[in-house]
């Protein structure tokens, strides 16, 4: 392959990682699709509590499904076809994404975030599922569009290996993936409520380990932590929730916020008021989320926090599980 390619690729910011790569995949292949549209078809929205995973040496607590989800069941809904490869050999990897630049065909890939070295030091830990888009080559180095950041950047051939093999938990194995074909027109109206109806299903769901559910085991924990671990511990573990919440998870309570565009666009596409009454709740949710991780945050940085603390945002929590639980009952009515 030439040294020197680069497909004309519009970079769009966006909030998140994967939804900015589908919207801007799709923008790039003539449908306007907005981030808050795929996050919403895709059934994005989740909360998960999974404490026998650990990140950090913390357990996994989760505000949106697993990573490749969202952009499998948008292109379900809408009837698109994705191809997804892995790889076990890196130069395979690399082969394979040169033939699709080549083709001009920009690809979406799976990344570990501990060794990109564009992003500042503080968020760089083990986190295996960042998501970026590669449309060119320019000598050695590979261009990226990573859709968390605020213009376009580069990695050298060796850069981009390391974060496409990084080990751990998902280790993405060279994970790329791409759309192959389209349907004339997205038939988004049946995709939406496809989508909706899924996420009040997974929040409402009757296990301990997602939705409401979830929120009610972690508020129980939060209670237990301070005794049962330690103050060292209970505030690591207090504070892995947040950094889920705040750095992985798009700022405060940010997917409920997404979700919130999400309805309003869908209430208009669906001719749905209702749509919109709601999505005003899960933005005040989404502010009732960003409260409790501030007053989290103040109890770990404090170090020495008095359980009261944990106690007060273990409440915090409960609320939260109430009015999610109240409002995706509402919404599966809605549609």
């Amino acid at each position: 392959m030439t040294e020197n390619l680069k497909i004309d690729f519009a970079h769009n910011q966006s909030a998140h990682c994967e939804n900015g790569v589908v919207s801007n995949l799709m923008k790039h292949n003539g449908f306007q699709i907005s981030e808050p549209m795929v996050f919403g078809i895709g059934s994005g929205l989740l909360f998960s509590y999974l404490p026998f995973l650990k990140v950090n040496y913390a357990p996994v607590f989760t505000y949106r499904s697993m990573p490749g989800f969202i952009f499998n069941k948008f292109a379900k809904r809408t009837g698109i076809k994705m191809k997804r490869e892995k790889f076990k050999n890196p130069k395979k990897a690399q082969e394979r994404l040169d033939q699709n630049l080549a083709k001009n065909n920009p690809v979406g890939l799976q990344v570990g975030v501990y060794n990109l070295v564009y992003f500042p030091d503080e968020y760089r830990f083990h986190f295996n599922a960042h998501n970026m888009v590669v449309y060119g080559k320019q000598g050695d180095r590979y261009l990226i569009s990573d859709p968390v950041m605020e213009a376009v950047t580069s990695l050298s051939i060796k850069e981009l290996e390391k974060v496409r093999f990084a080990k751990g938990a998902f280790a993405p194995k060279g994970h790329m993936y791409y759309p192959i074909s389209f349907p004339e027109t997205l038939e988004l109206k049946t995709a939406i409520v496809k989508g909706i109806k899924q996420t009040a299903r997974d929040m409402t769901a009757p296990v301990p380990i997602v939705g409401v559910k979830a929120m009610r085991w972690v508020a129980k924990n939060i209670r237990k932590w301070p005794m049962k671990l330690g103050p060292k511990k209970a505030n690591h573990y207090l504070g892995q929730i947040v950094r889920m919440q705040e750095e992985i998870g798009t700022g405060g309570g940010g997917f409920r916020y997404i979700y919130a565009a999400f309805l309003q666009e869908a209430s208009t596409l669906l001719g749905n008021p209702k749509l919109m009454e709601l999505s005003k709740e899960m933005t005040s949710i989404g502010d009732a989320w960003r409260d409790f991780a501030v007053d989290a945050s103040r109890i770990y940085k404090n170090r020495n926090s008095k359980s009261s603390g944990y106690e007060d945002v273990a409440i915090q929590l409960e609320v939260l599980a109430d009015r999610e639980e109240h409002f995706f009952k509402t919404l599966k009515k809605a549609v």
